[in-house]
């Protein structure tokens, strides 16, 4: 198989889809690995050291997309890139569509099979591509929030471990998954006062457990989450539905009953967001005010740590890319039901139901498309 690797064009995303050591590998299981020039520029990876693991160098993205069999990116295709799929082709990376009906469309009329690293499961019932940039985004999310936190940038001034004599800052997570438990390590570990709301009991039992002491965690109510909402400096929202959009979580009502100045931090944007205000930033142009209250809600969080990231999404997405390459996407899928859980769109079709609810379209199972 042809796999093709084109360099990242979303504004301010550094990440690459393919690192050196997965270029390697895949040309070792007989593939051949076309890389766009300077795609890994971002992240530290040089043409050079792409072609020593074996891939070939090729100039331009329209050439990838037009030799390729698959595509492996990280980010979503833009709208550039999405005129250039063709039937039958293979996209793999992140898609989340259920709050982007333009791109589903595009998708769907490409005839392309997309498969969305968010919605690849595992045994245990967790999101092992999506795991990986969650966890960076998590401890990401008390560092920029901490940022939009001072006083020049529009927020309240507050340190978030306070000093001697002065109280710490009050950080309110809203969601204890993977994004919410490192969010929060972080955060106290930075030396704020720390609260994560939830609504599973067992995650609380297990937080409290593991890190009894270190921050408190409280049950997601609607009660609960707006009175520690006033209460807090910074929010981090950190709710996730597999595939779905998030669920909005504090209202632009509610933004008049928080602290002037409080910092929103919105881990959610990837999937629309979990406040009602929140609207997609750049790491160019991250925050923006809303009633006094600061909005953090840039889309591609993990890409401002892009050789950490590339290298941590290499390691996962690994083992599913040649998987794919080996078997042709149909075997792939049919011999791995957490795979044929990524796959979102096939020829025309939407295939996960989450995103057919958000955007009102019709779905099909996924398991019917491969009979």
């Amino acid at each position: 198989m042809k796999i093709g690797c084109p360099k990242e064009i979303k504004p301010q995303e550094f990440r690459v889809g393919m690192t050196p050591n997965a270029a390697r590998e895949a040309v070792s299981h007989g593939h051949e690995v076309l890389i766009e020039k300077n795609a890994g520029a971002g992240a530290g990876f040089s043409d050079a050291d792409y072609v020593a693991a074996g891939a070939k160098i090729l100039d331009t993205a329209a050439e990838i997309f037009a030799r390729a069999d698959m595509i492996v990116k990280v980010k979503e295709p833009q709208a550039v890139e999405r005129k250039m799929l063709r039937e039958g082709q293979i996209l793999f990376t992140y898609l989340h569509l259920a709050p982007d009906p333009d791109q589903t469309h595009d998708l769907l009329k490409s005839g392309a099979t997309c498969i969305a690293y968010e919605t690849v499961t595992d045994r245990n019932g967790g999101l092992p591509l999506l795991a990986p940039m969650s966890e960076v985004a998590g401890r990401l999310a008390p560092q920029v929030g901490a940022w939009t936190l001072q006083k020049a940038n529009g927020g309240r001034g507050v340190l978030l471990g306070g000093v001697p004599g002065v109280s710490p800052a009050r950080v309110l997570v809203i969601g204890g998954g993977v994004v919410g438990t490192h969010a929060a390590k972080i955060a106290a570990g930075m030396g704020a006062d720390v609260t994560v709301l939830d609504r599973s009991i067992p995650r609380l039992r297990y937080l409290d457990d593991v890190f009894g002491g270190r921050f408190k965690n409280a049950y997601a109510s609607e009660g609960n989450t707006i009175d520690l909402a006033r209460q807090a400096d910074m929010i981090i929202g950190a709710v996730l539905i597999p595939g779905a959009a998030a669920p909005k979580l504090i209202s632009k009502a509610q933004l008049k009953e928080l602290k002037p100045g409080a910092a929103l931090v919105d881990v959610a944007i990837d999937q629309g967001g979990c406040f009602e205000t929140s609207r997609a930033t750049t790491h160019q142009d991250p925050i923006y005010e809303v009633d006094g209250i600061m909005h953090y809600c840039v889309a591609n969080m993990p890409g401002a740590v892009a050789r950490t990231s590339t290298l941590a999404l290499g390691n996962a997405t690994m083992p599913f890319m040649l998987a794919l390459a080996d078997k042709g996407w149909k075997q792939a899928c049919a011999d791995d039901v957490h795979l044929l859980n990524g796959l979102n769109v096939h020829a025309g079709k939407l295939t996960y139901e989450a995103v057919g609810k958000a955007l009102n379209l019709p779905t099909v199972k996924a398991a019917d498309v491969l009979k």
